[in-house]
């Protein structure tokens, strides 16, 4: 798990497990496995279309993300990528929040990346490269998978102002 920001980190399912034991920590769980599936209890390939969760669970110090590493930027809803930057923002005011994906590699840090153009002026705004190569000096395993690196390159202009 590394820190982005202060009390902003990112990391994998270990360390979901490890920052769980702890109640100082916001949780996102930013993948539909485990998390999504164990949350609203679904056992076939999909939560039910019209669960009212279908998205987003939200449980007391956790929001759960029904979000895969897809190859087609169109399956990563902007609302739950949205959703989670709106989280982090609200919930650094009080806790540590550690948002993570199962490797820490795609959609956390793609997450991170995008709360820290939306919210702070921790990257350039005004250049994705070097946002990117920014990004990259703070997390340096961040290796977004095709369809995750094409939402940001759709979409970084709307985070960035």
């Amino acid at each position: 798990m590394l820190e982005v920001y202060p009390k902003l980190f990112v990391g994998n399912d270990t360390d979901a497990s490890v920052a769980s034991q702890e109640s100082s920590w916001f949780i996102i769980h930013a993948c539909k496995e485990p998390y999504h599936r164990q949350a609203l209890g679904y056992s076939g390939r999909a939560a039910p279309k019209g669960h009212p969760e279908y998205l987003i669970a939200k449980r007391e110090n956790r929001l759960i993300l029904n979000l895969i590493d897809a190859n087609d930027p169109n399956y990563i809803p902007k609302v739950v990528i949205d959703e989670a930057i709106d989280t982090i923002h609200g919930e650094l005011k009080t806790n540590k929040v550690l948002v993570h994906c199962n490797q820490g590699m795609s959609r956390s840090p793609t997450i991170a990346l995008l709360y820290l153009l939306k919210h702070t002026d921790a990257l350039p705004k005004d250049n994705l490269n070097l946002a990117l190569e920014k990004f990259r000096e703070l997390y340096p395993k961040y290796t977004p998978a095709k369809g995750v690196a094409l939402f940001v390159q759709f979409y970084w202009q709307v985070y960035a102002g």
